[in-house]
């Protein structure tokens, strides 16, 4: 088949019912990460019907390979899989039947837009100079990423480098968000217990209050996204959750706080920034000068998502031929986190915000929101961006990076 533009717009505007309808269908069947059979099973009986084999990994991932007709590179594809524990308050048709389980984060979409892109590359087959690794991943929101990674699957063909784009209500419909260097960023989550001694309100001088101490832990941490850490490097540390006490006239033995620290580069021991040793600093001292001990865990959750210049550069000519100019390609950063970012830890990646942002259609809510929902109509602007980025990946590399001999 001859790669025009007038084929692929042909192939990509004959499946907008397809995969619209394989989006809503994903949407009304929603399941929470690694309790994603019935999801799995809908995936792997697309993928052969296209002739492709797809394995299980990690009890509901699915991961099939398109061989191309020559030797080169592999190419990795994801789709996230996952839902969450979101009840829907959207009035559609299409609406969650499953209580309490709601996409309300576009995961259905980026199946339905993967689905339809690997249709479309089985056509492109005999050009493709190397092979397309098609990855449906489990449990995103919570680093499903790396557990994929763990049982082997940038192995067998040996993955070189990785593409994915992920649905975007801050972005307009029509939009596409692309830029080199970090796009997402890092999240630690911590829990904090101040463990003071408690006692009767009427008599504090025989107590140690631990909430005093928690106040102070939640004031003074503040410091480090203000004072010590440039704000050029963009730090957010926040604490969503505080636990004490059982009544009004007693001073609680502990006090637990949660949060969680965000930032926009490499954080933990490999960054002068150290954000995460900072907290503990802090939390430490406050704990002595309050006369509490305390205990502290703290994870790493996501690290931040880098994009590669060279694989942004491919995907950026992808989409401005998709969008027909570069007009609505914008630099594009956020503080959420995407744990896609493990798999441009290890090779080459491009990640992109697929702007669906739209008032008019009520899809401008936010993620994780029981109104989120998409404006379909940029569907096959996710499905032609992947098959665009795809084929020129593979003409790049067939040519050594010789873009003059395209």
């Amino acid at each position: 088949m001859n790669n025009s533009v007038l084929d692929i717009d042909v192939l990509v505007s004959g499946l907008e019912d397809e995969v619209k309808d394989l989006r809503r269908d994903f949407h009304m069947y929603p399941e929470l990460g690694f309790q994603e059979f019935r999801t799995a099973e809908k995936i792997e009986e697309y993928l052969k019907n296209l002739g492709l084999k797809p394995e299980r990994v990690a009890d509901t991932g699915v991961v099939s390979v398109l061989e191309g007709g020559g030797s080169g590179p592999t190419l990795l594809l994801r789709a996230d899989m996952d839902a969450l524990p979101v009840t829907e308050e959207n009035k559609i048709p299409y609406a969650s039947l499953n209580n309490g389980i709601m996409h309300a984060c576009g995961h259905d979409a980026h199946m339905a837009i993967l689905l339809g892109a690997a249709k479309i590359l089985v056509k492109y087959k005999d050009i493709i100079k190397g092979n397309i690794k098609f990855v449906f991943q489990p449990n995103e929101e919570i680093a499903g990423a790396k557990i994929l990674i763990d049982a082997g699957v940038l192995e067998n063909p040996k993955v070189n480098s990785a593409m994915g784009l992920h649905i975007w209500a801050p972005l307009k419909s029509g939009e596409i968000g692309l830029k080199a260097g970090p796009v997402f960023a890092s999240m630690d989550i911590f829990k904090i217990t101040v463990k003071g001694k408690g006692g009767h309100t009427g008599y504090p001088e025989t107590a140690v209050d631990p909430i005093i101490a928690a106040a102070d832990i939640i004031q003074t941490s503040q410091i480090i996204q203000t004072r010590e850490i440039s704000l050029l490097k963009p730090t957010v540390l926040i604490f969503s959750k505080v636990n004490a006490g059982a009544t009004n006239n007693i001073i609680p033995e502990t006090v637990t706080l949660q949060g969680s620290l965000r930032y926009l580069y490499e954080g933990g021991s490999e960054s002068p920034e150290h954000p995460s040793d900072r907290l503990k600093r802090i939390v430490k001292g406050v704990c002595e000068t309050h006369n509490c001990s305390f205990d502290m865990n703290l994870e790493r959750e996501n690290s931040v998502l880098v994009n590669d210049p060279e694989m942004v550069e491919i995907m950026r000519v992808a989409a401005t031929v998709t969008l027909g100019d570069d007009r609505n390609i914008v630099e594009h950063v956020t503080m959420a986190g995407e744990d896609f970012a493990e798999f441009a830890r290890e090779v080459p990646s491009v990640f992109a915000f697929l702007g669906a942002g739209n008032h008019e259609k009520e899809t401008d809510f936010p993620h994780h929101n029981s109104r989120f929902n998409i404006d379909e109509d940029v569907l096959l602007i996710g499905v032609e961006l992947l098959v665009r980025s795809s084929l020129r990946y593979f003409k790049i590399k067939e040519t050594g990076g010789n873009k003059d001999s395209e």
